[in-house]
């Protein structure tokens, strides 16, 4: 199956090495503004450059788009991309407004293409098994819940694209960072009811917010708390999700929540535990997300039938975000 890249900065490397790694899927064409940014694809994978998308689009042996460019311009490229009847994968976040993200899926629709949001933590060994054990009923009725996203992004990593930290093209560390995580707890808890957060701009120098706390109550009366910042020094320091329930206590921790930190559950003695997190630590990743969502979308377009994480899905994780933004700009509670 063949794939183009539309927008050659960092992120798009990882989706060329995960469509390099897949026996099936050949990269042929990448697009981008910038004619230094294609050279590295052209001569590492042969891909041939475009610096207008309507002339790549014109390839009729493309089959699936990745979009890659700063997040204010997924709407428009994935609308174009779509009615070229090319199948669609999109880097978080879906695009930067509702409205975007749903012109994104009711395109998609009309020109019968598939559409897959780029949410990778979702294919981690640890995020599955605890998503298994949620599943099972195995922590019992949920009381409460937690989120933390403490990472450093220096003033160097938002000086290297104008467009990084605007409220327009990027985000701040909600849309950027946590986002990923938000996305772990719709997948775990459903569907919020009401939010209430406060941001801040504390140390960069960066229009959108480097710091965010909020709450999030969800339909089952679920609390979790949301813990998100961009400041920590020197490096990142934690990236974890504790859910805490009436016959047991998980969290997935660490720098970059690929670990069991703490797990007790009253109906898994001590082997069933260490068995859990042996399966885990042998192989965290299983294989990097950005494979695992391209493979996903080869078998949905052999299969006919949905990818793992849809369009739908990554307007909640849009939607989620931009009502913990209204919350802090209006420092009040925001309702679903």
């Amino acid at each position: 199956m063949n794939f183009a890249i539309v927008g050659c900065g960092f992120i798009a490397r990882k989706h060329a090495l995960a469509i390099s790694n897949i026996p099936d899927a050949k990269l042929v064409a990448v697009c981008d503004k910038l004619v230094d940014a294609m050279t590295f694809y052209q001569e590492e994978y042969g891909a041939m450059g475009y610096s207008n998308l309507n002339t790549m689009l014109e390839r009729e042996e493309i089959d699936v788009v990745c979009v890659c460019t700063p997040s204010g311009l997924h709407a428009p490229i994935a609308v174009q991309v779509a009615s070229a009847k090319k199948h669609l994968i999109i880097e978080k976040p879906i695009a930067m407004t509702i409205e975007d993200s749903q012109q994104i899926i009711n395109t998609c629709n009309f020109n019968n293409v598939k559409l897959a949001v780029v949410h990778p933590n979702r294919f981690r060994t640890v995020v599955r098994e605890l998503k298994k054990i949620l599943d099972l009923g195995l922590l019992g009725k949920i009381s409460h819940a937690s989120c933390v996203v403490n990472w450093n992004r220096n003033q160097e990593y938002y000086d290297q694209s104008p467009w990084r930290g605007t409220k327009n093209y990027d985000g701040g560390v909600l849309m950027n960072q946590a986002i990923h995580n938000l996305d772990l707890l719709l997948w775990y808890m459903g569907k919020p009811k009401r939010v209430f957060s406060m941001n801040a701009t504390r140390l960069r120098n960066i229009e959108a917010e480097d710091v965010s706390m909020g709450i999030i109550e969800f339909h089952s009366g679920v609390l979790a708390s949301v813990e998100a910042s961009t400041t920590v020094y020197p490096s990142n320091y934690e990236e974890s999700i504790t859910i805490f329930g009436e016959k047991g206590t998980v969290k997935i921790g660490g720098t970059n929540a690929l670990y069991f930190e703490h797990i007790v559950l009253e109906n898994y003695d001590v082997e069933e535990v260490n068995k859990l997190r042996t399966k885990v630590e042998n192989d965290p990743w299983g294989k990097p997300g950005h494979q695992w969502i391209i493979e996903d979308m080869i078998k949905s377009i052999l299969e006919n039938r949905e990818p793992a994480i849809t369009g739908e899905e990554g307007k909640n994780a849009l939607e989620l975000v931009l009502s913990l933004y209204r919350s802090a700009n209006e420092n009040r509670p925001i309702s679903y």
